[in-house]
């Protein structure tokens, strides 16, 4: 423990002080990130979560120290990790493309809470510590997860079609662009006034970055062609 923090762990009005600024600032860090790249949860909002979780704890430290009411003293903390994911499940969700996205800003905000926590505690060793690795995270990882997506090499469509013969043209748009078909399941239905479609789930390995560029417009334009969705 470093002993320049020493006076922050006690039940001061300069350590409280201390103990919300950093917590102010350590969410403000985080969020800043976010509000760059124009995420649901920006800087306010990280700083408000990372605030009130420092708020609960000192209040928790307060009754047990100053007034000695002898309870749990990380019981509203616990509350805290519990219920920030009511508002973490509120930056998730599913395009139309059926991908998954806020999952990196519910995350975090779990953590700027947990990171309030410790600041609340007098921890500020840890909560300093922390804030720099989730900056690390976000702002410089970010290109090595980049770069491992772009190289995935494997990916499943579903597609709706009106005739059986649109899968000759889509496995001729296939092997133009040399990419390897791994699966592929067709099935028949009826559509409306029981006019036959055609549905397949189709697997294909390529790059990421074709994927998302050219494989699915030019799916998109075929003829015939009436749903594409990457599942």
């Amino acid at each position: 423990m470093l002993s320049i923090f020493d006076f922050a762990r006690e039940m001061t009005t300069l350590s409280i002080a201390v103990r919300m600024i950093a917590a102010f600032l350590c969410g403000g860090l985080i969020g800043l990130e976010r509000e760059f790249k124009r995420r649901t949860a920006g800087f306010r909002t990280h700083i408000l979560i990372a605030l009130g979780a420092c708020i609960a704890i000192l209040t928790n430290l307060y009754l047990y120290q100053a007034m000695h009411l002898y309870t749990d003293i990380s019981r509203l903390g616990a509350q805290v990790i519990a219920g920030i994911g009511f508002i973490g499940a509120g930056t998730i969700i599913v395009t139309k493309r059926r991908r998954v996205k806020g999952l990196t800003t519910a995350a975090g905000l779990w953590t700027a809470a947990i990171i309030g926590l410790a600041c609340g505690a007098g921890f500020l060793e840890c909560a300093i510590l922390a804030t720099a690795m989730v900056l690390l995270a976000e702002m410089l990882l970010v290109r090595l997860e980049y770069a491992l997506n772009t190289k995935a090499d494997d990916a499943r469509f579903y597609l709706e079609y009106a005739k059986a013969e649109t899968m000759e043209e889509i496995l001729r748009l296939l092997r133009e662009k040399k990419f390897t078909v791994s699966d592929l399941e067709i099935t028949r239905s009826s559509g409306e006034e029981n006019v036959p479609r055609f549905c397949a789930m189709l697997a294909v390995k390529a790059t990421r970055k074709k994927l998302d560029e050219e494989f699915t417009q030019s799916l998109n334009e075929l003829d015939d062609v009436i749903q594409v969705e990457e599942i």
